[in-house]
């Protein structure tokens, strides 16, 4: 089969949990034995990641403006466009913003295999007109795709709820298993060699409720013995980002940027604690991360992060900064060992064929 991928900013080594399940799955896809194109965004195209190919994927750039209020639906229609070139026997578009074009797909004549990863209309940085423009991209994408796959149960219940719709097909996130680093380089780099700390990882976005954990790591009083490292960067640097960035370095918060590989490895091979304050998430790859290295959780109450295999003490009421300090020194008076959680229904192999079946059922 010829598939071409469109909805992701692109891959490899791009922030964002699309970007990382895309990363993850189309290698496999090709792998299989089809032929992959993923139409990628250019302003995310840098010199490190300037590539034809990668691992048997085949990697398209296509103009999308630097503005996040126009970036994902321009560059959805020339991707389209771009996709009808070249006849695929399946289009398939990832999360609900840019599934807006999906009517545009099929009148093409493409046929459309939509991925759900959460009601991005929920997310904090939109104004009213966006959010419209994203939930309409959900209906659409609903409505007139040939499948709908959703990564969790909570989104399939949101598509019934709101739509009508039950014929969507559940195939989770993935999330492999981490060879852990024997290395301290880079950890000893950021001042971390012998020191506990507790990390976070995520895109500078204000639902990802980065701010309550700083507030809360210093009510908490935990500075003089645990260091906080947020692991991530903006896509667009604004005010929220900037004050955030300012606030955390006030009070002794390691950053480090958007980190993958090694560096990563090294970072999660050594925490002690890794916390997720979300106000939303569809299913949070950064958490299935931490607990393949069999780190300690603590996140917020939110439908996505209920997974079943955590306790009820590994959550903490979302938005509720005392709530977070407290259960922060909670976590922190009792040396945790290491974590076995079972992430068996996450192997991304089995995700890879879950979804070459459905793409199958499309063109037998």
């Amino acid at each position: 089969m010829k598939i071409v991928v469109i909805g992701t900013r692109g891959f490899p080594g791009i922030q964002g949990g699309v970007e990382t399940h895309c990363e993850e799955l189309y290698p496999r896809i090709a792998a299989l034995g089809h032929d992959v194109t993923v139409i990628r965004r250019s302003p995310y195209v840098t010199d490190d990641n300037k590539l034809s190919t990668y691992k048997g994927v085949r990697l398209i750039d296509v103009y999308a403006p630097r503005k996040k209020s126009f970036e994902a639906i321009v560059h959805t229609f020339l991707a389209i466009l771009k996709a009808r070139m070249l006849s695929p026997d399946i289009v398939h578009i990832h999360a609900v913003g840019p599934a807006i074009m999906t009517p545009v797909a099929r009148l093409l004549g493409l046929k459309v295999v939509m991925t759900n990863h959460g009601p991005d209309y929920h997310r904090q940085k939109w104004g009213w007109l966006a959010r419209f423009v994203i939930k309409s991209g959900e209906r659409m994408g609903t409505m007139f795709s040939n499948r709908v796959i959703v990564i969790s149960k909570v989104i399939a219940g949101i598509l019934k709820d709101n739509y009508g719709f039950d014929d969507s097909r559940l195939i989770f996130n993935g999330v492999n298993k981490p060879r852990k680093s024997e290395s301290n380089e880079y950890i000893e780099s950021i001042g971390l060699s012998g020191v506990p700390y507790i990390v976070a990882l995520g895109r500078f976005v204000k639902e990802k409720g980065f701010h309550d954990l700083v507030e809360a790591y210093v009510k908490s009083g935990l500075s003089d013995r645990l260091k906080l490292v947020i692991a991530g960067d903006s896509d667009h640097e604004d005010s929220y980002s900037s004050e955030l960035k300012k606030t955390a370095r006030k009070n002794g918060v390691i950053l480090t940027g958007f980190i993958k590989g090694e560096k990563l490895n090294q970072l999660m091979t050594n925490a002690s604690l890794f916390v997720m304050p979300s106000y939303h998430e569809g299913l949070p790859i950064a958490l299935l991360e931490a607990m393949s290295y069999g780190i300690d959780v603590l996140v917020s109450d939110i439908p996505a992060n209920r997974l079943g295999v955590l306790c009820r003490n590994d959550f903490f009421p979302v938005g509720d900064v005392d709530a977070l300090s407290e259960a922060l020194k909670k976590k922190c008076e009792v040396k945790t060992d290491t974590r076995n959680y079972d992430l068996s229904p996450y192997d991304w192999d089995r995700i890879a064929v879950q979804t070459e079946a459905l793409y199958r059922e499309l063109c037998p």
